[in-house]
C-alpha cells in the first residue's frame, strides 16, 4: 500500500480552499486531488475519486457539512475532517456522530493540519484541543443516546445488510461482502430507512447491532 494520502478540500470559499491546499502540498506525502465548493459537488467527487481524506466545511451552499459527512462516509471508503470555523458543542457532537473522523478549526496551525490528515488516513480520530473539553463535558451531561426505533420485519437480505451496517461497512463494502451491486444495495439501505423509520446511517447501525446483541 502506498504511503501517499490523497485529499480532497471541500469549501465555498475559493480563498480557503487554496490556503489549506497550499499548507498540505508543503508535504510530500499528501496530493490533492480535487476541491469542491459545495457538500454535493464534495460526495460526487468522494464517489468517483475515492481519496483517502476529504476535508469538509460545515457551512456551504445548497447543503451543509453534516449532511456531506454522512453521505460519504456512508457511500464512500473516503474518510471526512471537518474543518471549519464554528466551534459549536452541537455541531462538533453532530459531525461525529455524522462519521467524522475528526474536527478542526481554521485557526489550527499548518503543521498541526498536515499530522491531523495523516492521522486521519491512517483510521484515527483527531479532534481540535480548542473544543475537546468542552465536547467531552457536554457528552458528559447527555448520557443518553437517542432511542433507535423498534425493530420491524426484515427480510433475510435487509437483516444481512443491517447486520454489515453495524459493523460500520460502507454500501461499496457490503456489495463486495453480498456479491451483489452497489445500487442493490441502497435500495436495501433505503427500505431499512422506510421500515424503521431511522433518520442517520448510526440509528440504522444501532438497531443492528441491538438485534446481533438481543438474539
Amino acid at each position: 500500500m502506498s504511503d501517499r494520502v490523497t485529499v480532497l478540500i471541500a469549501d465555498d470559499h475559493e480563498a480557503v480552499r487554496t490556503g489549506v491546499a497550499a499548507i498540505l502540498r508543503s508535504d510530500p506525502a499528501i496530493e490533492i486531488v480535487g476541491e469542491a465548493e459545495n457538500g454535493f459537488d464534495a460526495l460526487a467527487q468522494c464517489t468517483s475519486l475515492a481519496p483517502d481524506v476529504a476535508l469538509v466545511d460545515l457551512r456551504m451552499p445548497g447543503t451543509d457539512g453534516i449532511w456531506a459527512t454522512e453521505r460519504i462516509t456512508a457511500e464512500t471508503p473516503t474518510r471526512v475532517l471537518v474543518l471549519t470555523t464554528f466551534d459549536s458543542d452541537d455541531l462538533i457532537v453532530r459531525a461525529l456522530a455524522a462519521g467524522a473522523h475528526g474536527y478542526l478549526l481554521k485557526a489550527t496551525r499548518g503543521a498541526e493540519l498536515v499530522q491531523a490528515v495523516h492521522h486521519v488516513a491512517a483510521d484515527r480520530h483527531v479532534i481540535d484541543p480548542a473544543v475537546a473539553g468542552s465536547v467531552i463535558a457536554q457528552l458528559n451531561r447527555r448520557p443518553e443516546v437517542q432511542p433507535a426505533p423498534a425493530l420491524p420485519t426484515l427480510t433475510a437480505r435487509e437483516a444481512e445488510v443491517l447486520a454489515l451496517l453495524a459493523q460500520g461497512l460502507t454500501n461499496q463494502q457490503i456489495a463486495d461482502r453480498l456479491r451483489i451491486g452497489v445500487t442493490t444495495v441502497k435500495t436495501h439501505v433505503g427500505a431499512l430507512y422506510d421500515k424503521t423509520g431511522a433518520t442517520s446511517r448510526v440509528q440504522l447501525g444501532a438497531l443492528g447491532a441491538g438485534a446481533a446483541g438481543g438474539g
